[in-house]
């Protein structure tokens, strides 16, 4: 497997009344290579057993202006899933909040973080530290799974028969809406009958080949509509891209934050800081549940992926977001490593 594609975090200008501070995903990583034949589906080399990643998350802003008060959420407390368990997180926030920090779960039970300043300061840094125990995911049989068109039916409303954990997923949301566009994008990888997962990976593997990955050239604003017409940019949008396709012809699908271990060249040291956070993509299948493929490196999840959280899109699971009094417009530095324990 080709080093696999990360993504960092960028932040947006934060002067002034109320605006939110919000970090993008989808910066400074290799990029994908040139459309080749479509492989078969493939998922990354399983490590010997379990294996255990840590992974450090610092994001510091150092203000041009002075921040007077401010009030930030935080997305940075790993979930427990079915193949990953977290042993161990610890957050770091200088300076220290007057306040003790709020710890809750969101409506996706995601943990969520809150903390305020209420003292002048012109300089924060979070830092996210976590050690996961990693399982491999069952095999997966492509052509064991439904016919699209059923898996599509059975998440139409009917009165009585409803799928909760899925439904919620197949609406439209801010960066992945409903479109035609979506769907004529789509539309041919999902023939009549065909396997769900098939059209699926098929999808993951056209995104993968002719979107171009191209750090900076979207931002946090960017949606699945807008970087298709782009044909370009980051993690960030090759997942919205490919939940937006999925969600307009009707399946369910949900955007996952998170981490990858990236592989230096061959030779080459691992560098402290030079991994990322990542995202990518969900689909419901009634018989696999959610089955997750990361269309920017056209692989199956596996033992390189950390989860952090999920939601509808980037938007539910901004991993750091707030509001500031003052500031100025310096973006925030972002330094991410994933190594082995």
């Amino acid at each position: 497997m080709s080093p696999p594609t990360g993504v960092d975090d960028a932040g947006l200008p934060r002067a002034g009344q109320s605006q939110s501070q919000t970090q993008s995903q989808g910066q400074g990583a290799l990029a994908p290579k040139p459309p080749v034949a479509v492989p078969a589906l493939r998922r990354p080399a399983p490590a010997a057993g379990p294996r255990m990643l840590q992974v450090t998350h610092e994001t510091c802003y150092d203000y041009d202006a002075a921040v007077e008060v401010a009030h930030h959420s935080a997305w940075l407390r790993p979930r427990d899933t079915e193949v990953q368990k977290v042993q161990r997180w610890d957050l770091q926030i200088d300076p220290l909040p007057e306040s003790a920090v709020q710890e809750s779960k969101d409506a996706f039970g995601n943990w969520r973080h809150g903390f305020s300043h209420t003292r002048v300061h012109d300089r924060l840094s979070v830092t996210s530290r976590f050690q996961v125990l990693l399982t491999a995911p069952p095999p997966l049989d492509l052509d064991h799974s439904p016919p699209w068109e059923e898996a599509a039916a059975a998440l139409r409303y009917r009165a009585g028969v409803t799928q909760p954990e899925a439904v919620e997923f197949m609406l439209p949301s801010h960066f992945s809406p409903h479109a035609p566009e979506l769907a004529d994008y789509a539309r041919d990888l999902f023939r009549p009958d065909r396997p769900l997962l098939q059209g699926a990976q098929a999808l993951m593997t056209r995104i993968h080949h002719r979107m171009q990955y191209k750090p900076h050239s979207t931002d946090v604003a960017t949606n699945a509509l807008q970087a298709l017409a782009q044909g370009q940019g980051v993690c960030q949008d090759f997942a919205h891209l490919m939940i937006g396709a999925l969600r307009s012809l009707g399946l369910a699908a949900r955007y996952v934050s998170g981490y990858l271990l990236t592989h230096p060249p061959e030779g080459q040291p691992r560098l402290v800081g030079a991994d990322a956070s990542h995202a990518w993509v969900a689909v419901w299948c009634p018989l696999h549940r959610w089955v997750a493929l990361d269309p920017t490196n056209d692989v199956l999840v596996g033992q390189d992926h950390v989860t952090l959280a999920w939601g509808r899109d980037y938007g539910d699971v901004a991993p750091l977001r707030g509001v500031i009094r003052g500031g100025g417009t310096a973006p925030p530095t972002v330094g991410v490593t994933v190594e082995p324990v």
